[in-house]
């Protein structure tokens, strides 16, 4: 006989935990390589900036502005034709991807992008006045000074990435989502329920103090 905790099995608890964390770990990292693009646009082609265009600006701004303002559970079935195209379907962890993604990138566009202009404008000005290309003083002297906030983005992305791929249970996403939605919820669960919350604060609590901590020390060898 199969182990069981509130009612469902050991090896289903370990699956949905491991999808979840393999939904997170993904969006996370291709999420998070979209959003600092995304954000170096708007850095450098701001008014004022190492290369001033306000057209591609204004274009970057109004689509991470229209995709932030999109509710998930709205948006993952707003482009599941999308994710048909690039995945052949729409259920399951890895077709949760492509609107996990879609969603962080804006996100973490914005956060990104307040940690850069958090930058002192006397770390660019003395780049500049050493010579230095725009590729150099973006990546020798703008990301390096704001890494430390960064770092505390990417904690907050992760985080809400976290809740995001618990939403993706209702389309069939697996996860925890999944878990607590068709063996808890749809079942009166509660024990079940309540049990996946807690261990859903138990990991935010863990990935603050995290990123707090890394935060800290890159601030502090800065």
């Amino acid at each position: 006989m199969k182990q069981k905790i509130f009612g469902v099995t050991v090896a289903k608890l370990t699956a949905s935990f491991g999808q979840t964390i393999y939904m997170v770990g993904l969006s996370l990292f291709f999420g998070a390589i979209l959003g600092i693009l995304l954000a170096l646009v708007l850095v450098l082609c701001r008014k004022g900036g190492l290369k001033e265009n306000r057209i591609v600006y204004g274009i970057v701004s109004t689509f991470v502005n229209i995709v932030r303002s999109v509710p998930f559970v709205i948006l993952i079935v707003t482009i599941m034709p999308l994710t048909r195209a690039i995945m052949g379907t729409t259920i399951g962890s890895t077709a949760a991807l492509v609107p996990l993604i879609f969603y962080i990138s804006p996100y973490m566009a914005r956060l990104v992008e307040n940690s850069l202009l958090e930058v002192s404008d006397g770390i660019i000005e003395a780049a500049r006045a050493m010579g230095a290309t725009t590729f150099q003083t973006v990546w020798n002297f703008l990301l390096p000074e704001a890494l430390g906030s960064i770092v505390l983005a990417l904690t907050t992305g992760t985080i809400g990435l976290l809740g995001a791929s618990a939403m993706a249970g209702y389309v069939g996403g697996g996860g925890i989502g999944d878990l607590a939605l068709t063996y808890g919820y749809q079942k009166f669960n509660t024990p079940l329920m309540i049990f996946t919350v807690v261990i859903l604060i138990i990991v935010v609590q863990l990935l603050q103090a995290l990123g707090n901590g890394l935060s800290h020390c890159l601030r502090e060898h800065n």
